[in-house]
């Protein structure tokens, strides 16, 4: 489908990037975050949380593997599958119930949930560049393309 680029100058236009992003993004979406380590995934996910309403720290669940977000009437979930060893590892943390028609998902190191996550509605690739970041998001489904048509409206009024 479509894709755009966008530079981010700094973390702070990171996070801008992900509270833009959040007021484009309704229920039942799920986003994949592509990058390297430090590239900026876990920043964004903190703009995307800060804009949905969580007022609390925003940390890698590169442990717990998920972190759950309840905020109002939205759950919403930050997957950081770095450290999965294996995709089937997924089921036994339930991930069928998690990506439920109700939910957001931001499933960071998708790769490594290959064969056991669905196609995703949004790709977000992050890549360092100079001093900031290289963004490129990607839509995959009709509702991704929705998105990135809100999203792309909201940084032309910004």
């Amino acid at each position: 489908m479509a894709g755009r680029e966008e530079f981010l100058q700094d973390q702070q236009a990171t996070e801008d990037f992900g509270e833009r992003l959040a007021t484009c993004c309704g229920n039942g979406l799920l986003i994949f975050l592509h990058g390297d380590l430090g590239a900026g995934k876990t920043t964004l996910v903190r703009g995307f949380l800060h804009a949905c309403g969580h007022t609390g720290r925003v940390k890698s669940p590169t442990y717990t593997l998920v972190e759950p977000y309840s905020i109002g009437q939205r759950e919403l979930f930050h997957l950081d599958l770095y450290r999965l060893a294996d995709a089937e590892e997924l089921e036994w943390i339930g991930i069928r119930d998690l990506l439920g028609s109700e939910t957001v998902c931001l499933v960071e190191w998708p790769e490594q949930g290959a064969g056991i996550l669905p196609e995703p509605d949004v790709h977000i690739y992050l890549q360092t560049q100079d001093s900031g970041r290289l963004l490129r998001i990607e839509s995959a489904t009709l509702r991704g393309e929705r998105v990135l048509q809100c999203q792309a409206e909201s940084r032309q009024q910004a």
